[in-house]
């Protein structure tokens, strides 16, 4: 007897229906292969010491951490429960039984185990981007800042409230502003503390779309401080090409970034004040500029040699400043292309925001916040990786009328393909629906939107002022002496 398969049209037969119920693997399966990929080995750990009484394996602790992040409840105690009982049905022992001896461990050991897990996820990022872990020959990294909300507690007050709430600038301006419309609703609201939050300093590469490093902070801290720490403290390949936005503007970051042998690029406006050596910057040669502030020149710093541009991206002319000097190493058309892949880690954001709910984080400690944080991040770019590594491998990606690009991938569906796999351990999927399969099909849908987006219409923020283009003058004589000083020492 023979069945006729009505979507394609062949017979398949009953030794066909039995080969392929031999050969196919439960989710419990399809999931285990897919750790050994990622985390072949316990090699990750070998130089870290641990407790003689300690009971669990590092990686089964980094794989319950994982799915405590990609569980969908809500509560963080629902979650863990998911996540046990999952590591238990996969691994045939459950790593830490208990809530609190779970977060107590994270808490201990997060510190020590993302650092580790990095190098290792930053490898699979070179060895499994293909095409797309360079574009144009660079490596491009954009950073950016957000925060996400923080439980109210003591704890968390303490921790992640700036200490300076009310007393700055914009806080005084928008209280006289706002003086006589909003007196009654001050002095209801006149006890109240600021709310708590946690902000999120992220480096993210722009070609393969996922997270590269981080750092977290209050939510007072200065983003370009964490991106000058991870400049400083990580080892980037060659080539790197930093991007970002006009806040992330200065002298030091700059320097930093050159010093730690990568250049980049960022948006510029009234909020940088830059030299030229003529008179006229349109007269100068592919638009040098020299970053050379006062109190540099006064301690002796050499100033930087940079490139200014004023590029179109839209509608809106914009400046952009860079390192490259050369134009043909970094032309003008590249600086646009780079500069609106950046938007990328804005979308990035949202997704861990929404789609994992990170948003608004659980935990009413501190600590045992930033180890929530902390892993839903590392949640995240494992998920994007795995599904990015399974959907760079299919070949129908390579019809150069319909070239796969990263941008296609859904997190959103990754998430939906991971959860449904752990739900369902032990079935054996229909075909084309085991969780590789799935995670090839987690792309973004193509079709075009017919309905209109005046809901998306946003009115401008008044109180933010525009942009604005960069300071711009001549050096004056007595920079021009010290800048030649400087040039014949370097000689």
């Amino acid at each position: 007897m023979s069945k006729r398969n009505p979507v394609r049209g062949t017979c398949v037969t009953q030794r066909q229906r039995r080969n392929r119920k031999s050969t196919a693997t439960t989710n419990c399966e399809s999931l285990v292969a897919l750790q050994e990929q990622l985390f072949p080995s316990d090699r990750i750990f070998t130089h870290v010491k641990f407790h003689g009484n300690t009971s669990w394996a590092p990686r089964d602790l980094v794989w319950q951490a994982l799915f405590w992040s990609w569980s969908e409840c809500r509560n963080v105690t629902d979650a863990f429960c998911d996540a046990a009982r999952w590591s238990k049905k996969i691994s045939g022992t459950q790593p830490l039984s208990t809530y609190q001896g779970f977060l107590g461990a994270l808490t201990r050991w997060t510190a020590i185990f993302i650092p580790l897990l990095w190098s290792v996820l930053q490898m699979r990022m070179e060895e499994w981007g293909g095409k797309f872990w360079r574009i144009d020959g660079w490596v491009p990294i954009a950073f950016d800042g957000s925060r996400s909300t923080v439980p109210r507690s003591r704890a968390n007050e303490k921790a992640f409230c700036a200490a300076n709430y009310g007393q700055g600038m914009t806080s005084r301006y928008r209280k006289k502003k706002t003086r006589g419309m909003r007196r009654t609703q001050n002095e209801r609201n006149r006890g109240q503390p600021p709310k708590p939050q946690a902000w999120i300093t992220l480096l993210w590469h722009m070609g393969l779309r996922l997270p590269w490093s981080w750092r977290l902070g209050p939510s007072n801290s200065s983003e370009r401080a964490h991106v000058m720490e991870l400049v400083g403290a990580g080892e980037f390949p060659s080539d790197t090409l930093f991007c970002g936005d006009a806040g992330f503007v200065g002298y030091p970051l700059w320097s930093a970034i050159l010093r730690s042998g990568s250049n980049f690029l960022v948006r510029v406006g009234a909020n940088a004040s830059l030299l030229t050596e003529g008179a006229d910057f349109q007269q100068q040669k592919n638009g040098m500029v020299l970053c050379w502030p006062k109190a540099m020149i006064r301690v002796g710093e050499p100033p930087l040699h940079l490139r200014l541009v004023l590029v179109g991206i839209g509608k809106t002319k914009v400046w952009i400043l860079t390192s490259v000097l050369d134009a043909a190493r970094l032309s003008n058309q590249q600086i646009v292309k780079f500069y609106k892949m950046r938007w990328g880690i804005e979308v990035e954001f949202r997704g861990l925001k929404q789609t994992l709910s990170s948003g608004k984080l659980c935990c009413r400690n501190d600590q045992r916040l930033l180890a929530e944080l902390h892993w839903s991040l590392l949640a995240m770019t494992v998920a994007e990786l795995l599904a990015l590594k399974e959907q760079l491998s299919v070949r129908r990606w390579k019809n150069p009328r319909n070239e796969y690009v990263p941008a296609k991938l859904s997190l959103a569906q990754t998430i939906r393909a991971l959860r449904q796999s752990l739900t369902n351990l032990h079935e054996i999927p229909p075909l084309n629906q085991d969780l590789r399969s799935r995670l090839r099909a987690a792309v973004t849908d193509d079709y075009e939107r017919s309905a209109c987006k005046c809901a998306r219409y946003r009115p401008p923020n008044r109180d933010k002022k525009p942009l604005g283009n960069p300071n711009l003058r001549s050096l004056t004589v007595d920079e021009r002496i010290k800048l030649k000083d400087i040039h014949k020492i370097a000689a």
